[in-house]
């Protein structure tokens, strides 16, 4: 590879690694200034769930439409235009005095992540040669790893002193260097030469079916939440069978039934997620309403697990080129499960020495995880179909973090009920963790065994 092309490569992995640390660090940060925003907006329990799953969920189902599209604009220009729309919502969310406004704001980011997260990776694998995949997608991954880091720490410090607001302008602002950056370093589109009509039928089917399965759980177990799950569950199956009639599908659904290494490779994303992501969630308000720290002092506790996998994940990304990617992502699933069951048994008095060890643990199990599973996934199938593996990808991944928001939200729903939280209810608050990381263990266990399924070497 010349120096030139090379440089440009850098420049690309630069801006998609930016684009991609937005996200996380505002997630993390926003997680620590709940307890915050709870108070100053008045939010109920399921309310403050809402802050997190109205961005999940909004972008969970348009990834995939997004993708088709940026095939046939072009993953450049749709890529871009998601990050100008992200950092606009930004401001908007930051300058909002209510909680529902915050959550219709939240919504529209989630647009903009879905056309960042449906073409980004895209870009960026199509951008390397294969033998340097596993590696941009570490430094990619570490990047995330470090926002994630930094979002409690940051976060925690702009919102003792700057107040909550100031986390949306933050990521608002990144934006809008990043979006300069993609128009000036990305010069080519990567779009279909041979023009399609868009699926419309097929993308409604796949939208409603999946919001009214993804709110239908966070519902759960009211009469009205086990409507929506299966009601959600027949529109995805009229989804299925629609998309393998039709000639220009919005999801091509032969990948997913035809190649068993995508399938399995997804499946164990999806699992990944489901078990993990309300981890930060709940401990975020552990550490302040059971703790009682203050969300700088809860920052630098989080700040471990996020410090140890960017560290892990450049290695295993790198390793993942060499050896088994396949065996790398089923050790990390397998780490992150003991961790989960080890984080069942902490009590309001288990030491900070052993909490941190515990997240210390989960850090290197997700480090090792990430950046493989995503090499396996992405070399498992033709270039022609880099945008929808990616934004396959990053949809088990957000379907994922919306269930275990959902999982968590049903637990506290059930001990706590819809009531404000405070740390009077520190007791409940515990059990109703202990109930959301039992679950998450027997998932995280059974992702263990979808990993290991696919044990070879991807040619």
């Amino acid at each position: 590879m010349s120096v030139q092309k090379t440089t440009k490569s850098n420049f690309i992995v630069a801006v998609i690694s930016l684009a991609g640390a937005m996200v996380p660090f505002m997630s993390s940060a926003i997680n620590l200034a709940l307890p915050v925003i709870n108070e100053k907006l008045s939010l109920n329990a399921r309310m403050s769930g809402w802050v997190v799953t109205s961005y999940m969920l909004a972008t969970a189902i348009l990834q995939i439409p997004c993708a088709r599209l940026a095939d046939m604009v072009g993953r450049k220009r749709l890529f871009g235009l998601g990050i100008a729309l992200f950092s606009v919502f930004s401001f908007f969310a930051g300058l909002t005095t209510s909680g529902g406004w915050l959550i219709v704001w939240r919504s529209m980011m989630g647009l903009g992540s879905a056309m960042m997260f449906g073409t980004g990776t895209a870009i960026l694998i199509s951008s390397v040669s294969a033998e340097k995949r596993g590696w941009v997608l570490g430094i990619q991954t570490s990047v995330v790893y470090m926002s994630l880091a930094a979002g409690p720490f940051i976060g925690g410090i702009l919102t003792s002193h700057f107040g909550w607001p100031s986390i949306f302008f933050v990521a608002g602002f990144i934006g809008i260097i990043t979006t300069i950056g993609t128009f000036i370093f990305i010069k080519d589109e990567w779009k279909e030469v041979v023009k399609s009509r868009f699926d419309y039928l097929g993308s409604i089917l796949y939208g409603i079916g999946l919001f009214c399965l993804l709110y239908g759980f966070s519902l759960l177990p009211k009469t009205t939440g086990i409507i929506l799950t299966i009601l959600g569950i027949i529109f995805l199956i009229a989804f299925t069978k629609y998309q393998s009639r039709i000639d220009s599908p919005v999801f091509n659904i032969k990948l997913f039934f035809e190649n068993k290494v995508f399938r399995l490779s997804t499946l164990s994303a999806l699992i990944n997620y489901s078990a993990t992501f309300a981890i930060a969630f709940m401990f975020s308000l552990y550490l302040q309403y059971v703790r009682g720290l203050d969300p700088k002092e809860a920052g630098l506790v989080l700040i471990v697990q996020s410090i140890i996998q960017s560290v892990t994940s450049l290695v295993s990304g790198r390793l993942s080129d060499r050896i088994s990617a396949s065996l790398l992502a089923t050790i990390g699933m397998a780490i992150v499960a003991l961790g989960l069951l080890l984080l069942v048994f902490i009590t309001g008095t288990t030491s900070f020495y052993f909490l941190v060890f515990i997240l210390a643990l989960l850090g290197l199990g997700f480090g090792f995880f990430s950046s493989p599973n995503v090499n396996v996934i992405m070399s498992s199938v033709e270039q022609k179909f880099y945008s929808m593996a990616s934004a396959t990808t990053g949809t088990m991944r957000l379907t994922g973090q919306a269930f275990s928001m959902g999982i968590a939200m049903m637990a506290i729903s059930l001990v706590i009920g819809n009531v404000k939280l405070s740390p009077d209810l520190s007791l409940e608050l515990l059990k109703s963790m202990k109930i959301t990381f039992a679950i998450c263990t027997l998932l995280c266990f059974a992702g263990v065994y979808t990993s290991s399924v696919r044990l070879k070497p991807i040619k």
